[in-house]
């Protein structure tokens, strides 16, 4: 009898547990075996959203399941990714996130870790902002931009696309390493922000490339540098803010994570995916036309960037006294 009974044991053990193991790990080879939430923390047309929407399919093709787009916007898009952290790490939920994921960090109490609260995928492109002026200043370079800010301290109005998002904090990380002084106007987007720099009610704005290059080619902005540390693909002629202000970097970036705890072969799937995404073409060329890099990292590398951005625009915030109304 004993022996029977191990046997009908046996025998429902073999029948039971790779059904209980391929419902309860994701990190299994067949996943995915559902539809996979896509979160993107900002509402559709935006950057973000374009590139969350490109990758999606890219993944819906290669795996022969929906990868869907789920924009959640609201809050800096914190409401989005505090809804992608919270979520259960079983490999059916992922976040698309911009640049402003770090300085969200730095501004808001989230109520998650931004960077230990995660797993980290990959990047997916990188590109410089461009300091345009109106016309009317008198600097037709950097080096005579930030002499005009120190003879005429607060004189100029230097705008960006909300309080907090990269652009601010790119203008304000300018303002402190070149010990300057301007008035900060705060707009809902790039499209007013730009609005009143071409109809001079500003005098300065950091965009990317999509905004600013057509008002640049027109004549109807001066363009003076990119932000990065060194020049740009996106205008190669312009000198880079680093090479006046060592050190100073502040880029416009777009990058993949889960939620902490997501089976680490599903993030290594989705790793290779993006490596696969990014060498395509006809996506370089989609990503240089929104004037970004593409840019494949490891998941460590990933998180050393986010964890790297959030420090620098922590301390520009303090520094600055930067509240969000």
């Amino acid at each position: 009898m004993t022996k029977i009974l191990a046997t009908v044991w046996s025998a429902l053990l073999c029948a039971v547990l790779p059904a209980a193991y391929a419902q309860s790990g994701a990190g299994t080879g067949n996943w995915p075996q559902r539809p996979v939430r896509v979160v993107v923390p900002f509402p559709p047309g935006g950057s973000t959203d374009i590139v969350a929407r490109l990758v999606s399919q890219r993944l819906t093709d290669e795996y022969g399941q929906q990868f869907v787009v789920d924009n959640r916007g609201g809050a800096g898009g914190t409401i989005g990714s505090e809804i992608a952290a919270r979520a259960t790490p079983d490999g059916y939920t992922i976040a698309i996130v911009p640049s402003s994921y770090a300085t969200s960090a730095a501004l808001y109490k989230l109520s998650f870790d931004p960077v230990r609260g995660i797993a980290p995928i990959s990047m997916i492109g990188m590109g410089a902002f461009i300091l345009g002026v109106h016309p009317s200043v008198k600097a037709g370079s950097l080096k005579e931009f930030i002499e005009l800010l120190r003879a005429k301290p607060g004189s100029l109005n230097f705008g960006a696309p909300g309080t907090g998002s990269t652009p601010h904090l790119a203008a304000e990380l300018l303002k402190q390493m070149s010990n300057t002084s301007f008035v900060h106007v705060p707009y809902k987007g790039d499209s007013p922000a730009l609005a009143d720099l071409l109809g001079g009610q500003i005098q300065a704005l950091f965009a990317s490339g999509p905004v600013f290059i057509p008002q640049i080619k027109a004549g109807k902005i001066r363009a003076l540098a990119v932000t990065t540390e060194k020049r740009a693909t996106v205008m190669p002629d312009l000198p880079s803010i680093g090479e006046m202000f060592p050190g100073y970097s502040a880029s416009g970036w777009n990058g993949m994570w889960a939620p902490a705890g997501t089976p680490k072969e599903v993030v290594a799937r989705l790793n290779r995916s993006i490596a696969d995404f990014l060498k395509r073409p006809e996506i370089q060329e989609r990503l240089r036309a929104d004037s970004r890099e593409p840019i494949h990292t490891t998941p460590d590398e990933f998180a050393r960037i986010i964890a790297s951005e959030i420090a620098t625009w922590t301390k520009v915030v303090k520094t600055g006294n930067i509240r969000i109304n």
